[in-house]
């Protein structure tokens, strides 16, 4: 197996056969074993001892199966490893912005952080349509199609922020005003946004190259380099606001710098197929032209347009949510501020059991083994399932202490805890949502998600903080917020995944998602 790492699937060709071998070893059709597993092995950390002990114990009880969980667990410790790193880079961002500043910083930087992210959740809508594509042709052999699929992403990436980075360098008030309350929130909010905004086509395009190794069985290289920058602009963060004084600004700044390593990391590593302390890398681009493909162009729309309006629909609701919440006063915002990012940041699980769901499904479709895709499908949602009651009990336990990194006022730290007990309980429904829908993403199946997230956040959650904030159900209306904002969509996206018309769907997409032979 080790000799099959030596090379590059798109410039050695004594490669592409080792991994067409392997190929077809594993169960008859089964899809490849990438390497990176053997790497995994000398890198002891908590996150790894955790979720292959979760993965044990579900072997143990004969939920899932031995094999599928030392897989699962391969793809996802990691990303959930660079998922924490990223999302404490937010949290700490938020902690040290408040004590540098103040509860008006705090929700200042809440006021801009929607539209900053409504940008990178396109990106993601785009990844998501770029993992399907590229872990069906990696399943199925098709080595040298990967970087066009790959290039098609990254112009449909640039095509959709840079625009919107215009917008919000030129015109960051007026936004913040259509949800902010408080002239000092909305300034600080103002300054956050227009600094931001310079990040958000790079933070598109780490998204691309970290979907396009993972959905190639590796994801130990994008936790390296995305994990490892959020650590470096944690640091970078505390010097321009501690040292240089530069508040919202410094932390803006940080995440624009940490945006652009990463990409100037990942992109030399496509180019040259290998990263220094890393090693080959299972995929090489080719980045002349063409740089865009009319078939390849078409599937990714068709996967990623109900991705990312689902990502725009569940960050575009935070708009009008921390509108309604500025009616209960700053204090309460400042509160729920935390409390999302605190469930953000429990909600990490889900980026790396999610992707590795869409990873292996698509695999096994590429394959053409839909019972293995079953498989693995039914499997990753109920490790997924039990990794996220377990972070869920744990911060709920200890939602207090947590609450005293952010707030030193005593009325203000009580409600903080109070809203991230409520958090706790929605983010397991988060977990359901994560689970059965990685398995519709790799397949092409993204509409009933997008449909799921508008019900949620428009029918159920946005009238609940509303009624919360005009009569006496109070802070009760946030509880329900937090409920209805996951359990809705979980349901529509489980009971989609239920009906197995995924994988129906996934025969109808599967040429076009293959691609063309070479």
């Amino acid at each position: 197996m080790r000799s099959c790492s030596s090379g590059l699937a798109r410039t050695t060709p004594r490669l592409r056969e080792c991994l067409r071998s392997r190929h077809s070893e594993k169960m008859g059709v089964g899809p490849v074993h990438a390497v990176v597993p053997l790497r995994f092995a000398s890198v002891p950390n908590p996150i790894r001892a955790t979720v292959e002990g979760i993965g044990r114990l579900l072997v143990y009880l004969r939920l899932i199966t031995a094999s599928r969980a030392q897989r699962i667990a391969g793809l996802a410790w990691p990303r959930i490893l660079t998922g924490l790193a990223r999302m404490s880079k937010a949290t700490a961002d938020v902690a040290m912005v408040g004590v540098a500043v103040g509860p008006a910083a705090i929700a200042g930087v809440g006021y801009g952080v929607p539209y900053w992210t409504m940008t990178y959740m396109l990106g993601g809508g785009i990844a998501g349509g770029t993992i399907s594509l590229v872990s069906q042709r990696y399943g199925g052999g098709r080595y040298d199609d990967i970087d066009r699929a790959v290039k098609v992403s990254v112009m449909a990436a640039l095509l959709v922020t840079l625009p919107l980075v215009v917008v919000f360098w030129t015109l960051p008030e007026p936004l913040i005003r259509l949800i902010g309350t408080g002239e000092a929130a909305i300034q600080y909010g103002t300054r956050y946004l227009r600094v931001a905004s310079l990040a958000m086509p790079f933070a598109a395009l780490n998204l691309i190259g970290s979907r396009t190794l993972i959905g190639a069985d590796d994801a130990w290289t994008p936790m390296i380099v995305r994990a490892g920058g959020a650590v470096i602009n944690v640091g970078l963060n505390a010097v321009f606001i501690f040292v240089f004084d530069l508040g919202v600004v410094g932390a803006a700044l940080g995440t624009v710098l940490g945006s652009v390593g990463g990409v100037l990391v990942l992109g030399w590593g496509l180019t040259v197929g290998r990263l220094p302390f890393v090693g080959p890398l299972p995929v090489q681009v080719d980045w002349s032209a063409p740089y865009w493909d009319a078939a390849d162009a078409r599937h990714l729309a068709r996967i990623s347009t109900p991705l990312a309006l689902r990502k725009v629909a569940q960050n575009g609701g935070q708009f009008p949510l921390l509108a309604i919440v500025g009616l209960y006063g700053p204090n309460m915002v400042a509160a729920f501020v935390v409390a999302l990012r605190v469930r953000a940041l429990m909600n990490t699980p889900g980026w790396g059991f999610g992707l590795a769901s869409s990873s292996l499904v698509g695999q096994s479709l590429g394959a053409g083994n839909e019972q293995d895709a079953d498989g693995y499908a039914r499997d990753t949602l109920r490790f997924t399932v039990a990794t996220y009651a377990l972070v869920g009990a744990a911060v709920f336990v200890v939602a207090d202490p947590v609450s005293a990194l952010f707030v030193d006022d005593g009325a203000v730290r009580a409600t903080t805890t109070a809203l991230i007990r409520a958090a706790c309980v929605s983010v397991l429904l988060w977990g359901v949502m994560n689970g059965a829908l990685g398995p519709l993403r790799a397949s092409g199946d993204t509409t009933w998600p997008f449909y799921g997230q508008l019900l949620g956040l428009f029918v159920f959650a946005l009238p609940l903080a509303y009624l919360g904030a005009v009569t006496s159900l109070g802070i009760w209306g946030l509880y329900g917020t937090l409920f209805a904002e996951t359990a809705v969509p979980a349901a529509v996206i489980y009971y989609r995944f239920r009906t197995q018309k995924w994988k129906r769907i996934s025969r109808q997409n599967r040429e076009a998602a293959m691609g063309q032979a070479s």
